[in-house]
């Protein structure tokens, strides 16, 4: 290995590190408890280190941001991949949907909440962005219905299930019905 592949492998790894730990930060304590002096302390190098991989949070945001779409794509997809049925396949991901919100609120803020940069709904969008829409979009669209576009339902759809994740763990719904609430939306906007 040359010395260049060696540095760019290393600074690949310092900058995963930086991403992980943010991440670690914000699930534990929230997005304002991540700041960089915290970062360099918990990852044991200078701020200037950081922001030779970073110009500021709002860029580390967008890291994590970029990250957590790539696994809920995989998510979606692994939960609606055996399912054979329309039904099936919309239930399945509309729970992983739920599911992954619950369990990753930071990521899940840094992916649709926060300002990390990143283009949405444009011709420049980063991939992982474009690629967790399209997971929602391979599911939804053969359950859109006559005369409705399929990116259009997609859309409609996801903003429900956005609309029940921040709902939910803002306390503003009852925490007991989230499975009925999930069957409510699929036999109502899905033409099954």
């Amino acid at each position: 290995m040359s010395v260049q592949e060696r540095k760019e492998r290393e600074r690949a790894d310092r900058e995963r590190l930086i991403v992980a730990t943010a991440r670690e930060l914000a699930e534990q304590q929230g997005w304002d408890a991540v700041t960089t002096r915290r970062l360099a302390e918990r990852i044991e190098y200078s701020q200037p280190v950081l922001y030779s991989h970073f110009r500021g949070k709002r860029e580390i945001i967008g890291a994590v941001a970029l990250e957590g779409a790539a696994e809920l794509a995989a998510s979606l997809r692994a939960a609606t991949g055996a399912e054979r049925d329309p039904r099936g396949r919309v239930t399945a991901l509309a729970r992983a949907y739920l599911a992954f919100a619950a369990r990753n609120p930071a990521v899940y803020d840094a992916i649709f909440q926060l300002d990390g940069g990143l283009a949405f709904a444009r011709e420049d969008t980063p991939e992982p962005l474009q690629d967790a829409f399209a997971a929602l979009l391979e599911s939804l669209g053969e359950v859109s219905g006559d005369g409705v576009h399929p990116a259009l339902f997609t859309e409609v759809f996801w903003a429900s299930l956005h609309g029940l994740a921040t709902l939910a763990r803002s306390g503003r719904l009852p925490p007991g019905d989230t499975e009925a609430r999930t069957e409510l939306l699929v036999d109502r906007l899905a033409v099954l």
